[in-house]
């Protein structure tokens, strides 16, 4: 008797657990390698799936889509950003896409403030005079750093994620100041203490650590050009673990290179995982290999909710997680 389940092809390789829940449910093809499909192999996937599971280096773009099977009728997205899937053209399709929003919201948050501390303590300078061996013991003068408590820390973007980042933020003593498309209530900025900006140029002008938490959209993209790169202060410091578009990556390596900002933590970056190579030579950034929701707890938690749209959807119900380009 033939499988009637849906055909899910997964495009990498999940947690163990995510994996087998997977299989219970469906008729499931997954990944053998953790290696980012070709666009071939994408082609192929579409095609022959009722379901595509792909993750956030997939690029299920129009011309992706032209070429999938009559009965591809979901993409469930394994992320929360969606920026990697043509969502207009693929509604027109009748395909439906969903997302995983609102899992990573707390390992994101813990990111950034790593990524603040590392930068402004100077923790990996650190770390490589260990490892090199060159510590002659302790001094008063060395790999001197700044507090955090009492800084201005500017919050581009604050949905969940920069909400997160407000009360960690707080608790370390900062004065959290934002700027949003949309201003918060007055009861929600009164809980974290916040400042609103209406202008993005008079805030980050004024602060001294930004932190970009906002969605990659047309809007966004090379939201900080280098004429607002260059409005903010030299003694600065800049973090990205939101997306690597809305800075002008190589303005900034510029503006890091001659010091007109002092230092940048990255966790995500413009083109992906071909960073400009004079970004990797300056003392004063710390990159991180896009580790912002890398915790097994939000891996799973991910792929949980990836399960569920999937499910809810073969149920015949309106996927909890469902994109619709009004949202983007």
């Amino acid at each position: 008797m033939p499988d009637k389940r849906l055909k899910v092809v997964v495009t990498r390789r999940l947690p163990e657990v995510v994996e087998a829940r997977l299989s219970e449910l469906f008729d499931v093809t997954l990944s053998e390698g953790d290696v980012q499909m070709t666009r071939e192999q994408l082609i192929d996937a579409v095609r022959r799936a009722d379901v595509l599971v792909p993750t956030i280096t997939d690029i299920v773009d129009a011309g992706v889509l032209a070429q999938a099977g009559e009965n591809l009728k979901l993409i469930a997205n394994f992320g929360a950003g969606v920026d990697n899937i043509d969502v207009a053209t693929a509604r027109q399709r009748g395909i439906h896409v969903t997302n995983t929003p609102g899992v990573l919201t707390d390992d994101t948050a813990d990111m950034t403030m790593a990524l603040i501390l590392a930068v402004t303590r100077r923790i990996p300078e650190g770390l490589a005079v260990m490892q090199k061996g060159d510590w002659n013991g302790w001094s008063p003068t060395a790999l001197l750093g700044g507090r955090v408590g009492g800084r201005r820390l500017g919050i581009l973007g604050m949905g969940r994620i920069g909400q997160a980042v407000a009360r960690r933020a707080a608790a370390f003593g900062m004065e959290v100041h934002y700027n949003n498309r949309r201003r918060l209530r007055p009861e929600i900025e009164e809980d974290l203490g916040v400042r609103y900006w209406e202008s993005l140029d008079q805030m980050v002008a004024r602060v001294d650590i930004l932190s970009i938490n906002c969605p990659h959209t047309p809007s966004t993209f090379h939201l900080m050009n280098a004429r607002r790169l260059a409005l903010m202060k030299p003694t600065a410091v800049i973090v990205n673990t939101s997306r690597g578009e809305v800075i002008d990556e190589n303005a900034l390596t510029r503006m890091l290179r001659s010091g007109a900002i002092a230092g940048a933590g990255l966790d995500v970056f413009e083109h992906g995982h071909e960073i400009n190579p004079r970004l990797r030579e300056l003392p004063n950034v710390v990159l991180l290999p896009h580790m912002g929701s890398a915790t097994v707890e939000g891996r799973v938690e991910m792929g949980e909710k990836v399960i569920i749209n999937i499910k809810t959807f073969d149920d015949g119900h309106r996927p909890p997680d469902l994109v619709v380009p009004a949202m983007l």
